[in-house]
Formats: C-alpha cells, structure tokens, sequence
C-alpha cells in the first residue's frame, strides 16, 4: 500500500499535496488522480468489507479460526474503518463520536471539500490493509476484492494512504502490539480429577483439529489477552463456578447431578425430551466448524443485517461495525478468562456423563462434524463462548438503537442447520437462543449459558458505556 513514487517525483507529488491543502482543497483536486468509484458495487463500503472479512474468517485454519483469533480481527478492522471515517468526519466538520483510543485527525483546512468518492476510498484502503495484514495467505483474493470494487490495483497512489490511512493503522497495530494473542503455550492443567477438562477423545479429520491431548485445547491463554475496551479479562468472572471452589465438591453435589443429568437427557444425538424448535435453534447458532464464518462471524454478519434494515448511512455503519466488534472481541477474552483462569476448569458434558457408567458409557452429544461423527468443542465448558458472544452482542444493539423489539432475518451456513433463515423479534431473542442452543447440542451445562450470558451482558455494557461516545456528553445517545 506504500506509495511507488519515490525520490524527487514523489517528494514534489508531496508537496503539491500539501500546497494544495493549505489552500483548502480536498487531497483529489489536488491533482492527484481520483480512484475509481466503486460503480460496480451498491453496498456500503463497511459492508463490503465485511463480506470479504467473513470469507477469511471460513478460510482460517487452527487456532486462527478460534473464536478469540477471530474476534480480535474484526475488531482491529472495524476499529480502524471507524478511526478513518471519523477522520474525514472531523475534517468536514460532522464529527459525532470519539475515535477509539486516539484523538480525531484532521487531514486538510476546514475550508476543503470532500472529493466525490473520498469517503469511500478512505474506508477502502484502510480495510485493505488491515485484512492483509492479519491475513496474509489470504492475500490474492483480498487484492482481487479490492480490484472488483475500486477498478484499481491496491498499489496504486494515493494521497490518502499517508494522510490517514497509514497513521490510523500504525495506531491500531501499536494498541494491539504484545496484546498477548500469539501466546503459543499449550495447556497443563489438572486432566486427571473428576469435573476438571481433560480432551474429549475426537480424532483429528479433514477439516477439525484433534482433541486427544491436553496439549490440544485451544488458544488455554486466550483470556490473558490485552482487552480494546475491558480493564482486564476477569474484570466480570464471577469469582467460582457457584461458589465451588473444589472439583470434589463441584462433583458431589445435587446442583451439579441435576446439571448432568438435563443434558444427558436434552442434549443427547438420540434424545427424545429435546423439541424440534431447540434442535433447530441448537444448530442455527452452532458454527464449530471449520469451513464456517464461526461464531463472531455470524454476529457481524448479523450487524450488517441490521445496519440495512435501519438504513443507516456511511458514518453510522461505521460507527456500529465498529461497537458491535469490540464489544465480540472482549467478550472472547472474557469467555476464556472464565475457562481457563478460574479455580475449576470444568469438564464437557461428554466427559461427566460417560464417568457415570453403565448405559451412560457411550452417551454422544447430538453436536457432530461434517462426517457426523460426535464433536465437542477442544476447550473447557464453563462459561459458554457462545452465550457470551450473543450476549455482548444483544446489549450492544440494544444501547446503539435504544429499544429491544427489534425484528429481523438472521441467516445460519452451519453445515447440519434445519434452518438457513429465521425470523427474530428482538435482540433479546438472539441472546437467548445464543445461550441455550449449546446446551441442546450437548456440549454445555445450564450454567455455562447462564453464567456466560451474564458475563456477555456485562461486556456489552461496560463496551457501550466507555468507548465511541459522543463528542459531546450531553448530546443524546442511540437512535
């Protein structure tokens, strides 16, 4: 994305630039050659990168397409999708909310224009080259969406490129420097005591990792990651799963018998207690698998859904993009904070069931890979990633458009769902279902959701209340 000119052509390219600003001109008149409109393509900019954002998402293999690897992402993108919209924000004089973590950048006099299609190009460049930086074997298909949208190379010249685009990445990448998320220590814990995680025995296929040894658990240091928005991932862990401090405890206990025994009877292949309703909802949140947008991606599809349906303009989108991704990103850390960093790293429904004997020794999750061979997810159960992602989620729309009642199509490709659509009524519904469909699946208790859909709830406030506010206190919020 640098620039090719060089030497003295590009030093005077430079100061024509410069010249031209004082003058209150907009970098395009000048002189510089405009890019391309984006004629080809209706969609908002956001939008479209999103899109493509999504397809690196099912291409993402190991622990890059963990659902942490994965929020982090789309939060490093959308935060500096916003970071450069609120750039030419600021510079035209409609700037409405605080860019995350920097102050506003102005890039010409407050007596330029905006060229026609600058708005555009900052959003473009910008996406680009932070998609290409976190996925860089991804890196012709990403130069070739950019092609089909902007009818121009990715590096070609642009003046925007220094004057925004450049500093707002170099400030994402400087937040997220030593953040913690390329850890490579594999997990030691206790797998040996009743209740403690230990690998649910799948073998590796095609397309999923294998969960044979400790060793396989995935991204165990997830919840040491840096926050964007959070103090710390513990911030709001409860302090015991229940007040059990002991596995000895945990498993002796009539609250935890009565957990054990609900999803042996919902959550089982073979079940005949679980409604057709909660097996479709099990699998239109599932997203395990490989080859899928997973999780997060399914959520950020789902702000796009949202964003058209209220027809929000260019800024706006921006501005929910960019709340709704941080708010999935921490919400991640918090998840695995809970798993991982908590006194009891509780064992997958499989595991406790098949410990309790006889018929219940060959007990299957009805949760499957593509074979439809038994899956549960290579980490420790308590609290569900899935109850709180849609949590975080939920609360965050709930805050941006002030109201709940929100109805809606959302969209599932899991490989096994019974349903590709499904009508919503509310934010609410998302996190709900969100929280209790692992539960159906078989790979989560009651307490799991529970607890993680008050932890995501907890995210997605904290996240409202404390990033991208108004520029002025006072000016009201939401829509």
């Amino acid at each position: 994305m640098k620039s090719r000119f060089g030497g003295r052509q590009g030093r005077l390219r430079a100061a024509v630039v410069a010249g031209a600003l004082l003058a209150g001109l907009s970098p395009v008149a000048a002189g510089e050659p405009p890019a391309a409109a984006a004629t080809g393509h209706k969609d908002d900019p956001t939008q479209y990168w999103n899109k493509v954002l999504l397809q690196t998402f099912r291409n993402a293999r190991g622990w890059d397409a963990s659902p942490g690897k994965l929020s982090r992402s789309g939060a490093m993108v959308f935060a500096a999708i916003y970071n450069a919209e609120s750039a030419y924000q600021y510079t035209y004089g409609t700037l409405k909310y605080e860019p995350y973590l920097s102050r506003p950048l102005k890039y010409a006099d407050k007596h330029s224009r905006p060229g026609p299609d600058e708005e555009e190009r900052l959003i473009d460049r910008t996406a680009y080259r932070i998609i290409s930086q976190l996925y860089p074997g991804d890196q012709a298909y990403i130069d070739a969406q950019y092609r089909a949208r902007t009818g121009r190379s990715p590096h070609s010249y642009d003046p925007l490129d220094r004057l925004v685009v450049d500093p707002v990445v170099k400030q994402i990448n400087k937040a997220r420097a030593g953040d913690g998320s390329d850890n490579p220590d594999v997990y030691s814990g206790d797998t040996t005591t009743p209740g403690a995680w230990r690998p649910t025995g799948e073998e590796a296929t095609a397309d999923e990792g294998a969960c044979k040894q400790p060793s396989d658990a995935v991204t165990p240091n997830w919840g040491k990651v840096k926050p964007f928005v959070l103090r710390s991932g513990s911030q709001f862990r409860p302090p015991t799963l229940r007040g059990f401090t002991n596995y000895a405890d945990l498993v002796a206990s009539p609250e935890y018998a009565a957990q054990v025994d609900e999803v042996r009877r919902v959550g089982a292949v073979d079940s005949t207690e679980r409604t057709h309703e909660q097996t479709v909802i099990g699998w239109f949140w599932d997203h395990d698998l490989n080859g899928t947008y997973h999780p997060p991606g399914q959520l950020l599809e789902l702000t796009g859904t949202i964003a058209k349906k209220f027809k929000l303009d260019t800024y706006e989108t921006t501005h929910l993009f960019a709340l709704s991704a941080l708010s999935l990103a921490d919400a991640g850390i918090a998840a695995w904070d809970s798993k991982f960093d908590s006194p009891i790293n509780e064992w997958r429904p499989v595991s406790a069931i098949r410990a309790t004997g006889g018929p219940n020794a060959t007990w299957e999750p009805l949760s499957a890979d593509r074979s439809g061979a038994p899956f549960t997810p290579c980490f420790v159960a308590w609290t569900s990633g899935h109850a709180n992602f849609t949590a975080a989620w939920a609360t965050a729309m709930q805050h941006f458009f002030k109201r709940d009642d929100v109805s809606f199509i959302a969209h599932s490709e899991d490989p096994h769902t019974l349903e590709s659509y499904r009508r919503i009524n509310s934010f609410s519904q998302v996190a709900e279902e969100g929280e209790f469909s692992r539960l159906y699946l078989g790979v989560h208790f009651r307490w799991d959701a529970e607890d993680g859909r008050e932890i995501g709830t907890n995210v997605g406030n904290y996240v409202f209340a404390n990033a991208l506010q108004p520029t002025r206190r006072d000016q009201p919020q939401g829509h």
